[in-house]
């Protein structure tokens, strides 16, 4: 049995601002470095045998923290990145809405539908996604692994993991530095934790309740 930690990086000061991030590669906020320390003291006490990353700073600094207590370096995988938002990177939700109302709508409605302008559709993240996590079960039939990556991919990576479709993506939540546990046996997984962020309590600026 293999089990698999699967961690949303920590929070950047695009989070706080509301910023569509998607490829552009953005560093933890003071915030964030708490909260991945926190998340590194919280799984320091599981014998955790590899760290994988998206490629991308804040999933990057993140999984660092976490390996460093079980003197582990990191593998980061490009199946791991966010999704590409494409023209919306860098520009505030309430600025999107307002130059995309059709397809905004959509992406909050029904984002398993629509593709991101410039960008990628969550098929083609979840499709990449879920390939980054079987070469990890290639790797590692048995043990356990931590995986940091994104919001976004988390999200259609449990979808995919659930069997369900991708228009449950927002019925997932994922906070930054949230841990969710699944157990892979004999090709299945099982989902024994979701969005934990109890370690996280007393870190100021941790909670909100937009979905960002």
């Amino acid at each position: 049995m293999t089990n698999i930690f699967l961690i949303r990086h920590g929070q950047t000061q695009w989070n706080l601002k509301k910023l569509f991030r998607g490829w552009v590669d953005i560093a933890l906020s003071p915030v964030g470095i708490r909260q991945a320390e926190a998340t590194a003291k919280v799984l320091s006490g599981f014998n955790i045998d590899a760290v994988y990353s998206s490629p991308l700073s804040r999933a990057r600094q993140t999984a660092r923290i976490i390996a460093r207590p079980h003197g582990l370096g990191i593998a980061c995988l490009d199946g791991l990145k966010d999704l590409n938002f494409g023209h919306w990177q860098g520009l505030p939700h309430q600025k999107v809405r307002k130059q995309w109302p059709e397809i905004y709508g959509k992406w909050l409605r029904k984002p398993h539908k629509i593709r991101i302008p410039g960008g990628e559709t969550l098929d083609e993240v979840r499709r990449r996604s879920r390939s980054a996590l079987d070469q990890i079960l290639t790797r590692h039939d048995n043990g356990t692994v931590a995986v940091v990556s994104h919001r976004v991919v988390n999200k259609v990576l449990l979808c995919a993991l659930l069997n369900l479709d991708n228009s449950h993506f927002w019925q997932i939540k994922q906070d930054p530095c949230a841990i969710n546990l699944l157990c892979h046996r004999n090709g299945s997984f099982i989902l024994c934790l979701l969005n934990d962020t109890c370690h996280l309590e007393g870190i100021a600026g941790l909670l909100d309740t937009l979905d960002f």
